[in-house]
């Protein structure tokens, strides 16, 4: 039986987090160069798109002032070095990746990003919270504590449930509090991810099993349905008997 996996990404994660959108200037400043993204200074956040598009402005490196028909306090100005062409107004589609920003993409106006957004977190609810995956990515022995944990009544306390699923080989697992991140689970349970994963070990839940309960959990799933038919997830160990 031999494990692969890819120890760095988590194959659960889907969708994206922290979506925003951010208002960016297309500038020209240079015929042999191309456009370069800028935000527009909080000062002039009340312009309208027209009042940008095709305007004259100052920027440097952090930021963009139009100067056409706008008042540049002096402090500014001074900081804005290059001169150029505000050529359009661009909304970008932002998010966030473990605090690293992710560009989704670029709509010409705050409705379609705001559309896009919508779209994308699915205002009904969380979407990719109930997942079918091979129960080849556990061990027979750990699918067999599976097996036993879901035909036992007890609680077992740890943050999950184990399930028989009528006329079928396949055993689901309820997820409980989920994301387990130090900052979620310090708020509804008291402990943190650590704390947590020791208390599981500490009470013999098999490591293969934690392993990928974890890696879901991290991805705020709540149904993990482990079946003999369903396909492998890229990303999982796979044991073969």
């Amino acid at each position: 039986m031999n494990p692969n996996a890819n120890p760095v990404s988590n194959p659960f994660v889907r969708g994206y987090n922290g979506l925003s959108i951010q208002r960016m200037i297309a500038i020209a400043y240079d015929d042999d160069c191309p456009l370069t993204y800028l935000p527009l200074h909080a000062s002039q956040s009340h312009l309208r798109d027209d009042q940008i598009q095709r305007h004259e402005c100052v920027f440097c490196d952090d930021f963009t002032l139009i100067t056409q028909g706008q008042a540049v306090p002096d402090e500014l100005d001074a900081q804005c070095r290059n001169h150029g062409i505000a050529r359009t107004v661009i909304y970008a589609v932002m998010a966030d990746d473990s605090g690293t920003p992710v560009h989704v993409g670029d709509t010409y106006s705050e409705e379609a990003a705001r559309d896009v957004v919508r779209r994308l977190t699915f205002d009904t609810g969380h979407y990719s919270r109930c997942w079918e995956i091979s129960s080849g990515h556990l061990p027979e022995e750990t699918m067999q504590y599976l097996e036993d944990l879901a035909d036992t009544s007890t609680l077992t306390g740890l943050l999950f449930e184990a399930f028989r699923i009528p006329d079928s080989d396949a055993v689901g697992v309820k997820l409980i509090a989920t994301p387990w991140t130090d900052a979620n689970l310090e708020i509804v349970d008291g402990r943190n991810a650590q704390a947590l994963h020791s208390d599981q070990t500490d009470a013999c839940v098999p490591t293969p099993l934690l392993n990928v309960l974890h890696l879901a959990a991290m991805a705020d799933v709540r149904i993990l349905v482990f079946d003999p038919n369903a396909a492998i997830l890229n990303g999982l160990p796979v044991y073969e008997d």
